[in-house]
């Protein structure tokens, strides 16, 4: 198994290629939890793996809580599913508590002050969705100062404690809502449980992927990822190429290479890019020994040719249209360019509007 191959293995296994998932909720539950924090891209991410799902629709379910979006796994949002997000913040909470300490301590968030904090804002949600803003007035008139940093970590916390989640936006603006009213409570796992489902879906989603690369995404701690994997790996096969143990599920080993040529326009925080640490050079393929500029001035996007790095994308919004400006590390063939703007349309149609190439 050579790295484009891994490559291929990898967009087949998160849907990217091959047969479409039926729905957004399938591509969630499917991938369990997906890096969200940039709202409208995270969107494209979901839907470019199911068939005609639009940016509309995206709208929708996530207003009507078919998809929920909150802290879970690493300190960042999340999209993840109702059945799916109370284990995921019992495992996963601790770890991402951890990591917000030392700011927590510097803000002067203090446990009682936040276990307030939680029951003020369980008390704001109920029966309502209220916005950040409206959170902070509230929190502002029990004596606890919430702004900027501080009233982040405040609602974060209160996220990880299973008291909020995302509700639905009122115009543009992001709201949050009670968790016992957007995920009504299920089936509770115990911990070995919760582990080994948490790690068998990582690998058969993700896979080939190594051990390395499962820690870096789940943020568990070495103990927890090798006993994770010791509970599940009679289930996965493996295989060490250039002294990396690389794991996957059986469905993996079958799976055919797209066709050459293909391409694909994926947001910067996607799961095929983020999911991986330790093997994160099967992405760049060739560009693994040089350096990549043009990342600071915008071009966060990736645009990968047979699932490997080629360039950057980023969309600009014009009054009827979208425009997609890119930049490529090489010069594009004709075939290529064709896909190229095969992949642009399709983003234009999942945001309801003529979409059009402009090169950087």
């Amino acid at each position: 198994m050579k790295s484009r191959e891994i490559a291929g293995r990898r967009m087949h296994g998160q849907h990217l290629w091959g047969p479409p998932l039926k729905g957004l909720d399938d591509v969630v539950r499917w991938l369990l939890a997906m890096q969200a924090q940039e709202y409208p891209v995270a969107k494209w991410s979901v839907a470019q793996r199911t068939r005609g799902v639009t940016n509309a629709g995206m709208d929708r379910a996530f207003a009507d809580g078919v998809i929920l979006r909150t802290h879970v796994l690493r300190p960042t949002w999340h999209f993840v599913l109702p059945e799916d997000i109370r284990w995921l913040l019992r495992l996963s909470a601790p770890h991402v508590k951890a990591r917000l300490a030392y700011y927590d301590r510097k803000l002067g968030l203090e446990e009682k002050l936040l276990g307030r904090s939680n029951a003020l804002l369980a008390r704001a949600v109920e029966g309502r969705h209220a916005t950040r803003e409206e959170l902070a007035i509230t929190l502002g008139r029990a004596g606890i100062a919430a702004s900027g940093q501080r009233l982040a970590h405040i609602l974060m916390h209160a996220e990880l404690d299973a008291v909020i989640c995302s509700g639905a936006p009122k115009g543009k603006r992001h709201t949050y809502a009670s968790l016992d009213e957007r995920a009504p409570r299920t089936r509770s796992m115990n911990r070995d449980e919760a582990l080994a489902g948490l790690t068998r879906r990582y690998f058969t989603a993700r896979g080939p992927a190594t051990l390395k690369d499962y820690l870096r995404w789940s943020n568990l701690t070495a103990a927890e990822g090798k006993s994770g994997l010791e509970m599940v790996k009679s289930g996965l096969e493996h295989e060490t190429i250039d002294g990396r143990t690389y794991w996957f599920a059986a469905s993996s080993a079958k799976a055919k290479a797209g066709p050459s040529g293909v391409i694909d326009l994926v947001q910067g925080y996607d799961e095929c890019i983020l999911s991986y640490g330790e093997s994160r050079d099967v992405l760049l393929g060739p560009l693994a020994a040089n350096a990549i500029p043009r990342l600071e001035i915008g071009f966060t996007h990736a645009v990968l040719l047979d699932g490997r790095l080629i360039g950057h994308w980023r969309p600009a919004l014009e009054r009827k249209s979208i425009l997609i400006e890119t930049y490529f590390y090489q010069p594009l063939g004709r075939a290529q360019a064709r896909a190229l703007e095969a992949a642009v349309e399709r983003y234009g149609r999942f945001m309801g509007a003529p979409a059009a190439l402009r090169s950087a």
